[in-house]
């Protein structure tokens, strides 16, 4: 049986809207759905988390929420005629004390009226993701004067980026912080905060996020490029759950040529600190049209889940595109691919690091045992709160890691774990002696192992008390288990 070991994250949308589409981007493979609170109201996203977790049961597989905030996009306002011509060598205006709805060829308004605050003269801003080039040559009161590099067409409410990064722009809006409490109410299990600059913003979220007493994990998105700063970077991941590489306002920021080389180290480090990571962004753009991925986007992904990344994650191709299915599908098969091979197999993860925690220990130990113990088919770990799966799943291996738990708020959680897989299971019901024997058998009957195999189990010494991870036994299928 192959295990995917990559998970999936779909972005939700109108062509996903309906419990029958949920329900074939769940069979075809999503293991997290995304809401993107950029658009709709509480209301519209109260309706679809309780559909999407209608859809998981009718399929029958466990799938996690992840809640995305809009943020503080920096963003033009609008044109009287929608959309206009900028042609190089032209002045045009950024004006924050102009009418939001009155853009002309000559100027518009902002809704980001600190921007001028933020500039100085030579300044490069990249408009609509980087296809509108703007020069500052001065700013007078907050009025920024610019000189057109690349022109092109510019229509209505085009994000703007600071090239080298720098706008002062807070993460969390007030709109950030009511829908924060929306996702709360909602039982998301993930919150991803946009536009991070440091650990502070994480702080301040995860306060906003204890007063709405949500266990939710935070994702911090890094697409500014003062976050990839070495210590910026490591102080934004200790202060989440985990970090999702947003690499369409990252790219505008740092320049397509480096994008790669920081995404390899995002990864890198972010596993290292046995947080998780997603990768996201146009990942398979071309199936918003075509039921067939480029060569590019193949290599794209297969690189990615060489690399390390969790999760990779759909946007349009899911949200608005014409094969939400298809396009789960074909991402499967290529994490499935890519998961083949000897790189994705490899992990040198905290061997020469001490460790702090009997269950960090006994993690290690069992991903050290499923690397070079012949005949390893499986790892049982059970859990209550996840957190021994979530550090197994930091070591590269192709040892599937099954997280065994009753909770479903941990079921639904390590859905973003790389390389496990939820299962229900209550140990309260089973005498001590037995639960052993009934978990491998369990594997067993999914025909997950056979006689002869072996399977690693941790787990407290009491397996009906909360918590503590001490325990690593070494067990073979057909042998006389307790």
């Amino acid at each position: 049986m192959s295990l995917r070991r990559t998970k999936i994250v779909a972005t939700l949308g109108p062509a996903t809207s309906s419990q029958e589409a949920l329900e074939k981007i769940i069979a075809a493979g999503t293991d997290v759905v995304r809401l993107n609170f950029s658009h709709g109201s509480a209301e519209d996203h109260k309706k679809r988390a309780q559909t999407v977790l209608k859809a998981a049961a009718k399929v029958g597989r466990h799938v996690a929420i992840l809640a995305d905030l809009q943020g503080p996009k920096v963003r033009i306002a609008r044109f009287i005629n929608n959309k206009v011509q900028l042609t190089n060598g032209q002045n045009f205006i950024l004006d924050p004390g102009m009418d939001l709805e009155a853009g002309t060829e000559q100027a518009v308004g902002l809704d980001f009226p600190e921007l001028g605050k933020d500039l100085h003269q030579d300044d490069i801003l990249l408009l609509d993701d980087g296809r509108i080039v703007l020069k500052v040559v001065r700013v007078e009161q907050n009025t920024v004067h610019t000189t057109v590099e690349v022109g092109g067409p510019l229509s209505n409410n085009k994000g703007i980026n600071l090239q080298g990064g720098g706008l002062s722009a807070p993460a969390l809006t007030d709109k950030d912080r009511a829908d924060l409490i929306t996702a709360a109410e909602i039982g998301a299990d993930y919150i991803a905060i946009s536009f991070v600059r440091n650990a502070g913003d994480m702080n301040e979220a995860r306060a906003l996020l204890e007063k709405a007493n949500s266990n939710a994990g935070l994702i911090a998105k890094i697409e500014r490029a003062e976050a990839i700063e070495t210590e910026t970077l490591k102080g934004i991941i200790l202060a989440s759950e985990g970090i999702m590489v947003a690499r369409g306002d990252l790219a505008v920021e740092i320049g397509d040529a480096m994008l790669v080389g920081v995404q390899k180290d995002i990864i890198k480090h972010t596993r290292k600190l046995n947080r998780i990571v997603i990768t996201a962004t146009q990942m398979m753009e071309s199936m918003i049209t075509s039921p067939m991925p480029t060569r590019a986007e193949v290599s794209d992904v297969a690189n990615a889940v060489m690399d390390g990344t969790d999760a990779v994650m759909l946007s349009a191709e899911t949200a608005v595109g014409d094969y939400p299915a298809q396009t789960v599908e074909a991402m499967a098969r290529v994490c499935l691919g890519a998961e083949q091979h000897r790189n994705a197999h490899k992990s040198s993860h905290r061997l020469d690091i001490a460790v702090h925690s009997i269950y960090e220990s006994v993690a290690l130990s069992a991903m050290y045992a499923a690397n070079h113990l012949d005949g390893v088919k499986a790892i049982i770990c059970m859990t209550q709160r996840g957190k021994t799966p979530l550090l197994m799943s930091r070591i590269s291996s192709g040892i599937p890691i099954f997280a065994f738990t009753s909770h479903a708020e941990t079921q639904r959680r390590v859905c973003l774990y790389r390389g496990v897989i939820t299962h229900p299971f209550d140990s309260k019901v089973i005498e001590n002696d037995q639960v052993n024997h009934v978990a491998v058998e369990q594997l067993k009957k999914l025909g997950i192992v056979t006689d002869g195999d072996i399977v690693l189990i941790s787990k407290g010494d009491y397996v009906k008390a909360h918590g503590g991870t001490n325990t690593l036994k070494v067990v073979r299928v057909g042998d006389l288990i307790q």
